[in-house]
């Protein structure tokens, strides 16, 4: 069982940036993949980056490539997202998950945060 727990949300101005971070609880953090996804209003849950147990290796969302980082430190079972340049469009509540297998669809992720919202005004 793993408990996850988003800080980090705010409101910000368009093309700042935001640094998200998800704790983790457990002993086997780093056999997880880790994610973030999106949601905003009337919309579908978005993928938005992935990154590996060892976190040496990362997928993005063509939407926030360039943008956003992913990270993560096994010591401190954390995973981060910095996010920079954001822009009106990147509003929404944004979720931490776990997976046991790599992948961008949710149905992959067992364990999920209860969500942290980012609001960037123009």
């Amino acid at each position: 069982q793993v408990q996850l727990v988003e800080s980090g949300g705010g409101l910000v101005q368009a093309g700042g940036s935001l640094r998200l971070a998800c704790a983790a609880s457990g002993r086997t953090f780093s056999t997880y993949v880790m994610g973030w996804f999106r949601q905003a209003p009337g919309k579908e849950r978005q993928f938005v980056a992935r990154i590996s147990g060892g976190g040496d290796y990362t997928y993005y969302a063509n939407s926030v490539k360039g943008r956003f980082t992913i990270s993560r430190d096994n010591v401190k079972n954390t995973t981060y997202l910095q996010m920079n340049s954001l822009t009106p469009e990147d509003t929404a509540v944004y979720y931490c998950a776990a997976a046991r297998y790599a992948g961008i669809s949710a149905a992959l992720y067992n364990y999920w945060g209860q969500g942290t919202q980012v609001t960037v005004s123009s």
